[in-house]
């Protein structure tokens, strides 16, 4: 595979900023996107390599983007339109927030 989600390891990236005692998520948001990832994963409507796929087709300009959670967040969405949990209208009216957007009442902030 050589798609833009394959880029870890690859040279020329530039070097990681890692913080000292840097959480896993920063946002409140993020961890309620985990809890409903995981909720949904334990509830066997899909599993972690049905998620891994799903975030791989993210197109590759919103794909580099987004953060982490952003790229799991939307493909959560379209696992929830296909598995018939939310209908197309409802997952083309959702938008999800960035670290950059003020998202008001999202359901997910």
């Amino acid at each position: 595979m050589n798609g833009v989600h394959d880029m870890g390891g690859m040279h020329g990236m530039g070097p990681i900023q890692k913080e000292k005692n840097e959480l896993a998520l920063h946002e409140r948001w993020e961890w309620r996107v985990f809890a409903l990832r995981r909720a949904m994963g334990a509830w066997g409507k899909w599993n972690i390599d049905v998620t891994r796929h799903e975030v791989e087709l993210v197109p590759p300009a919103d794909y580099l983007r987004m953060g982490y959670s952003e790229r799991q967040f939307a493909a959560f969405l379209v696992l929830l339109a296909k598995r018939g949990f939310i209908t197309p209208k409802e997952l083309d009216a959702a938008k999800p927030c960035s670290r950059h957007t003020r998202c008001g009442s999202s359901p997910h902030r």
